[in-house]
């Protein structure tokens, strides 16, 4: 009797599993955390000195150091005070939080280095080209909606098709 309910419980949890996390599950599906925000999700660098340790505690050796602020990461766990962040390169490591920042950041992607970015004048690709971005740009995300996102940095502002971003999750309102 005790093994039946045992086998039932099993199949209740697992059920309700698979409906949690089977198709359709996304970041904003994901559960809170000891922050009060979801994971995964991007975040930038605050600082062009952030400390990557292998593990969530200053016991842990510094495995490499981000130089560069507003650097878009996503992270990935938490711990404590501590996030596992991984980066547009897929390199993971642990950052203190008060290193990371909530502003929206976006890294420039293509499918070969020498490839351009158009960014347009509106979300439409019919628009005017007002720049064109290399991959490895970094730019601030304005807003995303429809699959377009307003972007700016040093010398450009426009749209750009989401698709072309890593720090944007696809199909991700931002406002």
């Amino acid at each position: 009797m005790a093994l039946r309910r045992f086998c039932c419980g099993v199949v209740l949890v697992g059920g309700w599993w698979v409906a949690s996390v089977g198709p359709g599950f996304s970041a904003k599906d994901a559960a809170l955390t000891s922050s009060g925000l979801p994971v995964p999700r991007y975040v930038s660098l605050k600082s062009d000195h952030v400390n990557v340790r292998s593990g969530p505690t200053k016991d842990n050796d510094v495995a490499w150091v981000y130089t560069r602020s507003g650097l878009p990461v996503e992270i990935t766990a938490e711990f404590e005070n501590w996030r596992r962040v991984r980066d547009s390169e897929g390199a993971e490591g642990w950052v203190y939080h008060s290193m990371l920042s909530g502003r929206r950041t976006a890294v420039i992607t293509m499918k070969s280095k020498d490839e351009l970015a158009s960014l347009y004048q509106s979300a439409d690709p019919a628009s005017t080209i007002v720049a064109r971005l290399q991959a490895g740009v970094v730019a601030q995300v304005k807003r995303c909606a429809a699959s377009w996102c307003h972007v700016n940095g040093e010398g450009f502002d426009g749209w750009i098709e989401q698709q072309r971003l890593w720090g944007v999750y696809a199909d991700e309102k931002v406002d």
